[in-house]
């Protein structure tokens, strides 16, 4: 599958999502001003990132279907794995916009924050549910005669759940301007990334894409579940050592999780190892917003060795996934040629 024309694809469709959203509006006796919002909200929020979660969707799909180029789908049936995508890219933008207004950002995917736009401000809260009531109205219009449409309802519903948990976490335990390091643990690291993350970044593509092909046997989406969430994992744990030792030509922007106070995997290593002495350095210095502690900190990460203890369990984790794969059971359907996808993407990514 060409990535490009996958990406140029998949594109092409969301002016027409676009139009039948609006449309609603219309039916709904909005006015113009109203609907023009609407519009914004949608087109600035949406499609600026990378739709890797969107486009899974639909690659998985063709894998579970054995196809091999974008010209093996019908219409009907690209556009409705695509929709399924585009949903996801919703419930992304739905987070993104509510998670900056949180954390108070500034820029977002080489724009300012919707927030910060001028005239947004605190509409923004209102704009964020109405990303995320744009997935159901699209669910819908062209999936409610399908079989499978209360659990593609079920699985939002669940997932956008989860992730709301693990954002409540990490909120409670790192915010930017407390640092509180007796609040930080890799128990905790893990519950965050796993529910903020994991599950509507990598579980959720599949397991769409999964009821859409008609693979909907519990033992199958487990089968998924269990190499996802750990590969999920395994991927913002990756995020997290890239952000303090990756360089920043390579990852394409300047680290900033020690001066955020971010309750990272990197962090969370060092306060299990260290000694009093150097925990007291990090007390001190962790999660300022100061260039000369932060060096402070990666000179006491790169003291703890951190770097080796981060391949170590990259080779580790690697080894059980890949043995997971293997042990696929494929006799109702499920490909493990899927997860292979998936790992393969992220194993040794450098940005």
């Amino acid at each position: 599958m060409d990535k490009e024309i996958g990406k140029k694809k998949f594109l092409e469709l969301f002016p027409e999502l676009v139009t039948e959203l609006l449309d609603v509006l219309r039916e709904n006796g909005m006015p113009n001003d109203a609907i023009s919002w609407f519009q914004k909200n949608l087109d600035y929020n949406t499609p600026g990132g990378k739709l890797n979660r969107g486009i899974s969707v639909v690659d998985t799909y063709a894998l579970l279907k054995g196809y091999k180029s974008y010209d093996d789908f019908s219409e009907s049936e690209y556009k409705r794995a695509a929709i399924l995508g585009w949903c996801i890219e919703l419930l992304q933008a739905y987070f993104l916009v509510a998670d900056d207004m949180m954390d108070q950002s500034i820029t977002r995917r080489g724009q300012p924050c919707w927030y910060r736009v001028e005239g947004v401000k605190e509409i923004a809260i209102n704009d964020a549910f109405m990303l995320e009531g744009a997935i159901y109205i699209l669910l819908k219009k062209y999936f409610r005669k399908d079989s499978y449409y209360i659990d593609l309802l079920d699985l939002f519903h669940e997932v956008t759940f989860q992730t709301e948990m693990g954002q409540l976490l990490d909120l409670i335990t790192a915010p930017e301007d407390h640092v509180d390091l007796s609040k930080f643990s890799l128990e905790k690291h893990s519950f965050i990334v796993i529910y903020k993350t994991a599950f509507y970044s990598f579980y959720l593509p599949v397991a769409l894409a999964m009821f859409m092909a008609g693979i909907n046997d519990e033992l199958d989406l487990k089968q998924a579940r269990d190499v996802l969430i750990p590969l999920g994992e395994y991927f913002q744990i990756q995020d997290d050592y890239l952000d303090c030792f990756g360089k920043p030509e390579d990852i394409g922007k300047i680290g900033t999780d020690i001066q955020d106070n971010k309750c990272s995997w990197v962090i969370n290593t060092a306060i299990k190892i260290c000694s009093p002495d150097e925990r007291k350095i990090l007390d001190e210095n962790y999660g300022r917003k100061d260039s000369a502690k932060e060096a402070i900190c990666k000179e006491l990460f790169s003291k703890l060795k951190i770097d080796e203890l981060y391949h170590q369990y990259e080779e580790k984790i690697a080894t059980e996934l890949k043995e997971k794969i293997s042990n696929i059971d494929e006799s109702r359907g499920f490909k493990g040629e899927v997860l292979t996808a998936f790992f393969k993407k992220i194993y040794k990514r450098s940005k």
